[in-house]
């Protein structure tokens, strides 16, 4: 009674002393009995004040008790001063502790167990073995705490290793010490020393112990033995919530979802109650099946079960959340949270880094730094992650420098990172000073520097890297080979690609999906198609992700039809396309301009519900203009959901490729309305567009706002699009002057613009310098020939096109003949000038024969620089046009297509698919048999050049003319 008092008066509290010391201050003693009247009501109210302190963390009470004890002129006993000494360890003041542990006259051995304890959970594992050395008499928790200190530090070698030695000396295990070393065979992975453990625990009978047992299934799940952990559990003679969340998080760490899902709904059936860790787990299982709809169902389950507000299950709710790509619910489950902690920040950090909300993510980060809870390796992992996903540069910079700040700089998580951060930006200066300069690499941190080579195309350099990577025994792993193939196939370099592919073979990785697919991509553009179909047809799965790949490579190799049989294939085979296979298969549909597939393929993307895909958009937008449907095109435009620079360019483009220059400029107007910043890209098609409608001053100017305005070089083809423009107006001095002053060297493209703008006005000095440099870049370019052997001939300047003629015959060169393809019933028509290896062609040359006579009967006759003239005033006058037939029978490819379609009568429509070449004759033929037929045909030109759109009505009879 007099000890319950003399604490009241001490602490001044009405209620009993220890109701609430974290808000109460302690010890405003004015009066207090003598230490020497009383002492033993003085050692029991300070060790109750010290373990209430310490066990409510209160370390302000527990000081100010301190200094009275003091003050007082008390002499502690042992038990006291271990109670003091419990109070700062757990208040993380260990050299307070320290200290009173230096000034105690004597120590038992729970004095030298709590500063045991103190040195682990603070990292100083030297100080601690220390002190285990010097203690005179050891009792099991000594040897558990040792332990337990390295295994909280990472140190499981050496925590087995003393549980060795403790078996050696003889000492009595308890349940603690099994439960320690049990979690330290978990962190090594150890099955066999596991199962060493195993029987000990079985042969001394503490297997039925739960706590025991919980260890021992975690173990096993931990060494990948799930088949055992599932044997112990269900052995067990009792099992709480313990037992139930180690195997459901075990089923979660060896990529088991579902039967965390089902032991969870086994759980529930037996009654047996729910704890933070188990909904933990449960949540993870869900992330890891993606499935947002269990997610939402757990979540109802934890709120109804008043978890809903707890930190760790809110934690794992919004992570949750995060990897199902839910990122509005994560966040709304974050701010509901009473109480944040470090985790919940770096959940909803690293999701929206990984959902590609860079801006969200680093705004979060601004708010952790704020919030005063610090910041560990996830939180800056998923900072400079954030950095990447928008191209931040200065950002990242500014977050590196903070990271060198911190102990954090070392970890190989966050090097990686900022490895990962710096390639993605472009910074390879940067992201090699970090590599160098990194202590330890693991294979991320090997991936991560060749990833970002090969991002910023330095292909050599990828390839130095990997042989260094293998000099150093690091073993490559399918993001490795995925890199370094990709850079075989950027530098063409077929030779090592074979290497490689052989490595992988014989590391028995196999042909996954993935490396699988990039070894189809190398042999794509290493031109060697046949090896890629070979090695396709072996892979162990065909995945979407492998079908692209070589429906890809076709494409790029203007192998259309061959990309469209695979997508065939593909469908047949059941496997589903995404978005990527349909924007491939829409480009083949505009390079080869059917139209009727690429609806269809409109048709399964909206029952796919891709059709919000911003790269799919982009690519209908191209392939209806390409296909001459440009009304399609705009409205696919308007439609679009959401636009970036490759919708827009897309719009620009088409405009421009069809000649309708001041649409294209409308457009580009729009576009920087909205504040969508153009690329290169974008400056080609404007100019371009400024070029058929010959503004000469407006192109100047927006070839000069690309720098000015927003920081871009202008590229070759750019000077190219200019050099077009200048010589559609008539300035070809001009267009010569920039090319030679220019500070690029001159490509073929650009020359062969040149000599085309020379044939249009005439010009055969310039056109001559145009062919002599064209044909120093390239001697075999019978384009350059013929071209010049026109100009002369326009010129009337016979012996040097005879001249032409002769060095193309001596040199073996030849014109590449004309190609047109018709679609007719979904199926494509292909031929060749002079071909005759079509079924019917003995009957399209009759009717094409019988057409002519027709033609001559009504009084036309060809003329070429009429011909030319009439193309460039959009056929307005092509009535008064005299065709003057060669006596020659008329066998160009153009003609012929038009014969099929003209034969096939129950047909609607008709759609030609032109090269540039003697257009206008088979323009001429279009109307003429429009005229006989009243039918409606639409022309496309394959090469752009012009567009033009004509009308022509005669009795209800139309054409529609359309180049691109």
């Amino acid at each position: 009674m007099a000890s319950r008092c003399l604490t009241r008066r001490l602490l001044f509290l009405p209620k009993p002393p220890f109701h609430n010391l974290a808000s109460v201050s302690i010890f405003k003693i004015s009066t207090v009995t003598q230490a020497t009247q009383a002492p033993s009501i003085y050692r029991k109210t300070f060790s109750h004040i010290f373990q209430e302190c310490s066990s409510q963390r209160a370390l302000e009470p527990g000081k100010q008790a301190h200094a009275r004890m003091i003050i007082s002129g008390f002499k502690p006993t042992i038990f006291v001063t271990n109670c003091l000494i419990q109070l700062y360890i757990k208040s993380c003041r260990l050299e307070c502790a320290n200290k009173v542990f230096d000034e105690m006259s004597q120590r038992d051995t729970v004095s030298w167990n709590a500063m045991i304890f103190g040195y682990s959970i603070n990292g100083k594992m030297g100080l601690a073995q220390s002190s285990f050395d010097l203690m005179t008499e050891k009792d099991a928790i000594s040897w558990n705490s040792l332990i337990s200190g390295y295994l909280q530090n990472g140190n499981y070698l050496k925590a087995v290793e003393i549980f060795v030695v403790m078996s050696r000396e003889g000492v009595f295990y308890d349940e603690t010490t099994f439960s320690v070393v049990l979690r330290a065979c978990s962190g090594l992975e150890d099955n066999v020393l596991g199962v060493q453990v195993h029987g000990i625990v079985v042969k001394l009978g503490f297997d039925c112990d739960v706590v025991t047992g919980s260890a021992i299934l975690d173990m096993y799940a931990k060494c990948k033995r799930l088949d055992e952990s599932l044997i112990f559990f269900y052995q067990m003679p009792a099992k709480n919530w313990v037992s139930w969340s180690a195997l459901i998080a075990g089923c979660v760490q060896n990529d088991e979802p579902v039967g965390g899902i089902e032991l969870f709904k086994e759980m529930q059936r037996e009654g047996v109650g729910v704890s933070q860790s188990t909904y933990a787990s449960v949540f993870r299982s869900c992330a890891g099946l993606s499935s947002l709809r269990l997610g939402s169902q757990l979540h109802g389950h934890a709120l109804k079960n008043n978890f809903g507000v707890d930190t760790i299950v809110g934690t794992a709710t919004l992570d949750m959340y995060a990897k199902c790509n839910n990122l509005y619910d994560a966040r709304k489950v974050f701010n509901l949270l009473p109480n944040h902690n470090l985790q919940s920040y770096n959940a909803l950090i690293t999701g929206y880094a990984r959902g590609d909300h860079g801006f969200d993510a680093l705004q979060l980060f601004l708010h952790l730094l704020k919030s005063g809870l610090g910041f560990d390796e996830i939180s800056l992992s998923g900072a400079f992650s954030a950095c990447a996903v928008i191209n931040g540069r200065q950002e990242g910079i500014q977050l590196h420098g903070l990271a060198t700040k911190t102990p954090f700089q070392s970890n190989v998580c966050v090097a990686n990172a900022i490895l990962d951060m710096y390639g993605k930006c472009g910074a390879l200066v940067e992201a090699r000073c970090v590599f160098d300069k990194m202590e330890t690499r693991d294979a991320v941190s090997w991936n991560a520097i060749i990833a970002a080579y090969e991002q910023n195309k330095t292909e050599e350099e990828t390839l130095l890297l990997f042989a260094w990577m293998l000099q150093s025994r690091m073993e490559p792993d399918e993001f490795t080979y995925g890199s370094v193939l990709k850079a075989c196939a950027g530098r063409q370099a077929l030779n090592s690609g074979r290497e490689i592919h052989g490595r992988v073979i014989k590391s028995g990785m196999g042909l996954d999906s993935f490396v699988g697919s990039v070894l189809v991509d190398m042999y794509c553009k290493c031109s060697m198609i046949e090896d890629a179909e070979k090695l396709h047809y072996r892979m162990e799965e065909q995945t979407t992700v492998s079908w692209n790949a070589i429906i890809s490579g076709f494409s790029s190799h203007e192998q259309s039809e061959g990309a469209q049989n695979f997508f065939s294939k593909m469908l047949e085979m059941g496997v589903k396309p995404d978005n990527f296979t349909f924007a491939t298969i829409l480009d083949t549909c505009a390079n080869l301009a059917t139209v009727g597939l690429g609806k269809q393929l409109h048709a399964q993307i909206i029952k796919q519900d891709l059709q919000s895909d911003v790269y799919i958009n982009s690519t209908l937008v191209d392939m209806y203009s390409k296909c001459g449907n440009m009304q399609d095109s705009r409205l696919m435009f308007d439609k679009s959901p959401n636009r970036d620079f490759v919708t827009w360019n897309a719009m620009v483009c088409a405009y421009a490729n069809h000649g309708l220059g001041k649409e294209a400029l409308q457009i580009f107007e729009k576009m920087q309305l909205q504040n969508v910043r153009p690329n290169h890209a974008t400056f080609v098609a404007v100019l371009r567009a400024c070029a058929h409608i010959c503004l000469v001053e407006r192109g100047l100017f927006y070839f000069n706002s690309m720098q000015t305005d927003y920081g871009l070089d202008p590229q070759l083809e750019h000077y190219s699009s200019i050099v077009d423009i200048l010589g559609r107006s008539g300035q070809v001095t001009d267009a010569l002057k920039l090319i030679e002053e220019m500070p690029f060297k001159a490509d073929d493209v650009i020359w062969r613009t040149l000599l085309s703008i020379c044939k249009m006005h005439g010009n055969v000095e310039v056109a001559e310098k145009a062919a002599s440099s064209l044909l120093q870049l390239d001697p075999e370019d019978s384009s350059a020939y013929v071209l010049l052997s026109n100009i002369y001939a326009d010129a009337e300047m016979w012996t040097e096109v005879s001249n032409m003629r002769k060095v193309m015959r001596y040199g073996r060169l030849k014109k590449e003949p004309g190609c047109s393809w018709i679609e007719v019933q979904s199926e494509v028509h292909m031929f060749l000038a002079m071909d005759k290896t079509h079924p019917i062609c003995n009957e399209i040359y009759e009717y094409l024969d019988m057409l002519i006579r027709e033609m001559r009967w009504a009084g036309h006759a060809s003329d070429s620089k009429l011909m030319l003239r009439l193309r460039s005033r959009l056929f307005s006058r092509f009535t008064a046009a005299v065709l003057k037939l060669r006596g020659e029978k008329i066998g160009h490819s153009r003609v012929k297509t038009t014969h099929i379609h003209i034969m096939n009568y129950n047909l609607s429509g008709v759609i030609v698919d032109l090269t540039l070449q003697n257009h206008f004759f088979c323009f001429v033929i279009w109307r003429f048999w429009s005229w006989k037929r009243d039918r409606k045909g639409v022309e496309k030109e394959k090469s752009n050049m012009k567009a033009n759109q004509v009308g022509i009505t005669k009795q209800n009879s139309s054409i529609s003319l359309r180049y691109r």
